[in-house]
């Protein structure tokens, strides 16, 4: 996809983050942009903030994790814009602590959002977009979805969320051979980021209200100082990761990384796999890092 102009975005996750720098390039770009998101009161300031730029902006409120919803997101875009050009299954949580110490509740939250978000969006828009291409030769569409460099690694004490972002990277490399099975006009991308500062550090924020009087434990509240901590003294901006987005479409690029340099850690990864050794420690080059969290989670209450 070369010229953006006139063309139409959905962009779940839209009122923060990538999101909402993506729909702000988008804007700039002549983009029609369909803008969702769960925070309603978050959504709205967005959305009107982006018409301001020009664009013709359709706000749509919704749980991405809820099939009908995410059904009823298509059917609102195809009435107003027709057939998307980009779909960005951006909208995500986080979540962290011992693995064994997430209850029900934290994995169906998580996988909710992070992996039955993108499920639904690649199966209520691919339809659509590949009729669009039946019945046009110059359409061109992009898939994006958001997974995470966890999606890469697995770093201890964030398992479920490690979880779903592994399970992102798989559906998205599927959606890419897939797509090339039956069509050189729809294209996939896998969005894998590092820490990079877009308020995921606080998704609690956004949890369902019948499931946020759990008490965390310390495993969980360690992993949400750590990731507050990583989170907002990244340097790298959502500013910066949007604009690789739109630069891995021009490019046909899929894999799309904020970080090139964490790719180390998953050749890492990859070679102990390769050569059936045990997992290299995470913190074989901080090891400060990993003297603090052990102590941490095994000291007395």
């Amino acid at each position: 996809m070369i010229d953006f102009k006139g063309r139409t975005a959905v962009i779940t996750g839209a009122a923060s983050g990538f999101g909402l720098e993506t729909s702000r390039q988008a804007a700039h770009l002549g983009m029609n942009i369909v803008m969702a998101d769960v925070q309603a009161d978050a959504l709205a300031l967005a959305a009107g903030e982006v018409a301001a730029l020009g664009a013709q902006v359709l706000p749509f409120r919704l749980d991405v994790s809820k099939a009908d919803q995410v059904e009823a997101l298509g059917e609102a875009t195809r009435k107003r814009f027709g057939a998307p050009h980009l779909v960005f299954n951006n909208a995500g949580v986080g979540s962290g602590g011992l693995i064994w110490e997430n209850s029900a509740k934290d994995w169906e939250w998580v996988l909710g959002v992070n992996v039955w978000g993108v499920a639904h969006g690649v199966r209520v828009f691919t339809p659509m977009m590949l009729e669009a291409a039946a019945a046009d030769p110059a359409y061109q569409g992009h898939i994006v979805n958001t997974a995470s460099m966890a999606g890469l690694l697995n770093a201890p004490n964030m398992g479920v969320y490690n979880v779903s972002k592994h399970a992102v990277v798989a559906l998205s490399e599927t959606l890419y051979q897939d797509l090339s099975l039956v069509t050189d006009q729809i294209h996939a991308h896998v969005l894998c980021p590092f820490f990079v500062p877009t308020g995921i550090h606080a998704s609690h924020r956004n949890r369902p209200q019948d499931d946020v009087n759990t008490k965390p434990t310390r495993s969980q509240m360690i992993a949400a100082a750590m990731s507050e901590k990583a989170v907002t003294s990244g340097k790298v901006t959502a500013a910066d990761v949007a604009r690789k987005v739109l630069d891995a479409l021009r490019e046909n690029q899929f894999y799309i990384y904020s970080h090139p340099k964490a790719l180390a850690s998953v050749q890492n990864r990859l070679e102990d796999v390769m050569h059936a050794r045990n997992p290299t420690d995470p913190f074989k080059h901080k090891p400060e890092l990993g003297v603090q969290l052990r102590q941490a989670l095994r000291a007395k209450a």
